[in-house]
């Protein structure tokens, strides 16, 4: 049980052995009197914002007295009620860097000039948000392993989101310590959640409801081109949306994209089905794709493909299991897994560079083509009303 702090318990204080005690006031809660062993005393109030436990200095000894204290205290507990945290403000005041200062400081000097732009949209959406409203406020120094661990805690339901904010967080506290904002990664020793491998990709028995789905699409061709490029070519989201008239080179089937996920350029080669796509599109704007409104192009569908995929029997699938439909069934045709990882742009560390440089775009051409002429047959396999084209 706490005492009252006065003058007189003040003058009566004796300091501990070694390190420091704290009275508490049994009036004011949280308000208390600390005393340390070389016999310093300060005034402090333990506070919670944000479930988070907060210790205020309000002054000295010397500089203020017992009752002055107890004033300055009520004031404080006023403005915590009213949504305050004075520690925050008056690290701010001071200057001190906090995790928001962080966020922009490594979105400017390490994401925006050394990342891929996917990467780097992925790193600004995890800080806005998820990173930013846990802990924007908080300083960078103060951070402990158990905020970091009480927010991957938070993201259990989503591990790889959750493990992807972790190795951000890690990545900028290591930077936060070469730049002197801090001198320890509360991020290091805290185990990631287990990541299950995603192994969907469409069946032999779920390509005719599929292509069913799609031959059923005259009111929405921008979605049912859209997954039949997805399908055939295994690219990646962004990339379509991003595909530039100026890009492609119909006559003789190619598509140069400037730059994937891994940063380097990709060249695509375009089989008949796709050809035929893209010389039935419209050339109103300079995006394939175009948006809404004049000079932007398409963004998202995810709403109507929640919508197609439901009609197409297969309410599991996401948008990315798309890409592996066609690597699934380009392997189960005898491609190498070489050709495939050239084919999708994408690095594989099982496959040396020397071989992944010797991958032919003839080899590409010829792997993806023959592939997506057996998921085209697969898909009109079972279609009574044969109305299947690409």
């Amino acid at each position: 049980m706490g005492a009252l702090i006065t003058e007189k318990l003040l003058k009566k204080l004796q300091p501990p052995p070694r390190g420091s005690r704290i009275v508490y006031d049994r009036e004011l809660r949280g308000f208390g009197v600390r005393i340390t062993a070389a016999g310093a005393v300060a005034f402090i109030l333990n506070y919670r914002v944000h479930g988070r436990e907060r210790r205020f200095t309000i002054g000295h000894r010397g500089e203020m007295s017992a009752e002055m204290a107890r004033e300055e205290a009520l004031r404080l507990r006023q403005r915590i009620r009213e949504g305050g945290d004075p520690l925050t403000e008056k690290e701010h005041a001071r200057g001190v860097p906090s995790m928001s200062d962080l966020g922009a400081e490594y979105l400017r000097r390490h994401a925006e000039p050394k990342k891929a732009a996917l990467s780097l949209r992925d790193d600004r959406r995890i800080l806005n948000a998820i990173v930013l409203p846990r802990l924007g406020r908080f300083q960078v120094s103060g951070v402990t392993r158990a905020d970091v661990e009480k927010l991957h805690r938070e993201l259990a339901g989503t591990p790889v989101q959750a493990n992807r904010t972790l190795s951000l967080l890690s990545k900028m506290f290591n930077l936060a310590i070469r730049w002197e904002w801090t001198r320890d990664n509360p991020v290091r020793g805290i185990e990631k959640f287990h990541e299950s491998p995603r192994q969907r990709y469409l069946r032999d028995d779920e390509l005719p409801g599929f292509f069913r789905a799609l031959a059923a699409m005259e009111t929405d061709p921008d979605l049912r081109d859209y997954l039949l490029m997805r399908l055939l070519t295994g690219v990646r989201q962004r990339n379509i949306f991003e595909m530039r008239w100026a890009d492609l080179d119909l006559e003789h089937g190619r598509w140069r994209i400037g730059e994937t996920k891994n940063k380097d350029p990709l060249l695509v080669p375009l089989s008949p089905p796709i050809i035929r796509i893209l010389a039935g599109r419209p050339r109103a704007s300079e995006w394939v794709f175009a948006g809404q409104n004049s000079g932007t192009h398409v963004t998202t569908m995810n709403r109507a493909w929640r919508t197609f995929r439901r009609r197409a029997g297969i309410p599991d699938v996401q948008l990315r299991d798309l890409r592996r439909t066609l690597a699934t069934h380009a392997l189960a045709g005898g491609a190498s897994m070489a050709v495939i990882a050239k084919g999708l742009g994408h690095r594989s560390t099982a496959i040396t560079s020397g071989v992944y440089a010797l991958v032919t775009e003839t080899a590409v051409r010829r792997a993806f083509e023959e592939t997506g002429q057996r998921l085209l047959a697969a898909g009109n396999e079972g279609n009574a009303d044969g109305q299947t084209k690409s």
